[in-house]
């Protein structure tokens, strides 16, 4: 993977690169798109190569792309047809993005895009639940627009921090484009735990209460 990403940014079809790996890692996820876009801009700080504002918008059109055709797949087929779709984690995602939508979708469907895994689950959630298309199509478009400004900037403080040495820029780049994720991917982990922890907790309140009132009026 290290070896495609390197392959990648010194590629002089870059651009085109990132546009596919942007348009496909929006609905598989195995496909590094952001740390071709970190890896490129922290080369770019160093040998001014590559044009990062078009970069950056290449990379925000492809993941808007990339974000409606899971909206399109999940509207199709929904969330539950195939085997991948109903492994441990992968569904809990799905339970979890399908309960949220419904409360805070905008601030989901942005916010997921950080998420390798989750901007899938999110997305697909979105389409089966159908979500409107209208709302959809502007938000992903804000979201691919603040998703490669972030990683560009990642990228950024890594090839100020080695401006001599392009190389190891993206490396590092790399690296704290994945620690950065795992960070986020544990957080919103945790934050799914607790919410289902106080909805259960809710539910079991309502259900001694239903019952409370039910042995009082008998």
């Amino acid at each position: 993977m290290n070896e495609f990403i390197m392959q990648a940014i010194s590629s002089p079809w870059l651009y085109a690169v990132m546009f596919a790996v942007a348009v496909i890692d929006g609905f598989f996820p195995p496909i590094p798109s952001e740390t071709v876009l970190v890896a490129a801009a922290a080369v770019a700080v160093s040998t001014g190569s590559t044009n990062l504002v078009l970069l950056c918008a290449i990379a925000a059109i492809g993941a808007a792309i990339g974000d409606n055709i899971a909206f399109t797949i999940g509207r199709s087929i929904g969330i539950r047809r195939f085997s991948w779709m109903r492994r441990p984690r992968v569904a809990a995602s799905f339970d979890w993005a399908s309960r949220t939508l419904s409360r805070s979708g905008a601030g989901l469907i942005i916010g997921a895009r950080y998420i390798p895994v989750g901007r899938v689950a999110v997305n697909m959630s979105a389409g089966a639940l159908r979500y409107p298309r209208r709302r959809f199509i502007p938000l992903s478009v804000v979201a691919g627009a603040m998703w490669a400004a972030y990683s560009a900037c990642i990228g950024l403080v890594a090839g100020n921090l080695v401006k001599d040495n392009p190389l190891l820029g993206a490396v590092i780049g790399i690296v704290l484009a994945l620690v950065i994720g795992f960070v986020i991917d544990r957080v919103a982990a945790a934050r799914r735990r607790r919410r289902e922890a106080a909805r259960m907790s809710a539910e079991l309140d309502a259900a001694r209460d239903s019952t409370r009132v039910s042995a009082d009026a008998s």
